[in-house]
C-alpha cells in the first residue's frame, strides 16, 4: 500500500466515524485502526522518499547527460565550422595563388613575346643588310661584267690577274 492509499483510508475512517453528541466538529475514531494507518504511513514514507530521490536522481542524471550531449554537439558543430572556414580560407588562398601565377605567367609570356619580336626584328634587319650587300655585290659584279664586255681582251686578262 502506498501513502496515498493509506491517507485515503484515514479520510474514509474519519468520514465514517460517528459524531460526538452535542458537538459538530468532533467524532469518535477507532484509535487502534488510526494508529495502524499512521504506522503504515511512517513505514511507507521512507519508500516514497526513496522513490522520489531516485526519480530526482534520474532527472538530474538525464539532464546532465542531455547537457553533455548538447555540449558535445556544439563542440562538433564548432569544429565543423572551423574546418569549413579553414577550407574556405584554403580555397581563397589557392584561388589567389592561381591568380598570381596566371598574372606572372602572362607577364612572362608578354616579356618572351617582346624579346622574340626584338630578336626576329634584329635577325631580319641583319638578313636585310646582308641581302642588300649581296645585291650591291651582284650589281657591282654585273656592272664589271658589262664593262668587261666593252673592253678589249687584254684588259680583261689584266683585271683577272689582279
Amino acid at each position: 500500500m502506498n501513502i496515498d492509499e493509506i491517507l485515503d483510508e484515514m479520510d474514509e475512517l474519519l468520514d465514517k466515524s460517528p459524531s460526538v453528541p452535542f458537538s459538530t466538529h468532533k467524532a469518535m475514531v477507532d484509535i487502534d485502526r488510526l494508529r495502524d494507518l499512521i504506522n503504515d504511513v511512517r513505514l511507507n514514507i521512507p519508500q516514497e522518499i526513496k522513490r522520489a530521490k531516485l526519480i530526482d536522481f534520474d532527472c538530474n542524471r538525464i539532464i546532465k547527460e542531455a547537457e553533455a550531449k548538447a555540449e558535445s554537439l556544439v563542440r562538433k558543430a564548432e569544429e565543423r565550422v572551423k574546418i569549413m572556414v579553414s577550407n574556405d580560407a584554403i580555397v581563397k588562398e589557392a584561388k589567389q595563388k592561381a591568380i598570381d601565377m596566371l598574372t606572372k605567367a602572362q607577364a612572362n609570356s608578354k616579356d618572351i613575346k617582346n624579346a622574340t619580336n626584338t630578336y626576329v626584328n634584329n635577325v631580319l634587319s641583319d638578313t636585310e643588310k646582308y641581302l642588300q650587300n649581296s645585291l650591291q655585290n651582284v650589281k657591282k659584279t654585273k656592272q664589271e661584267i658589262t664593262q668587261v664586255k666593252g673592253t678589249p681582251q687584254r684588259k680583261v686578262e689584266k683585271n683577272i690577274l689582279y
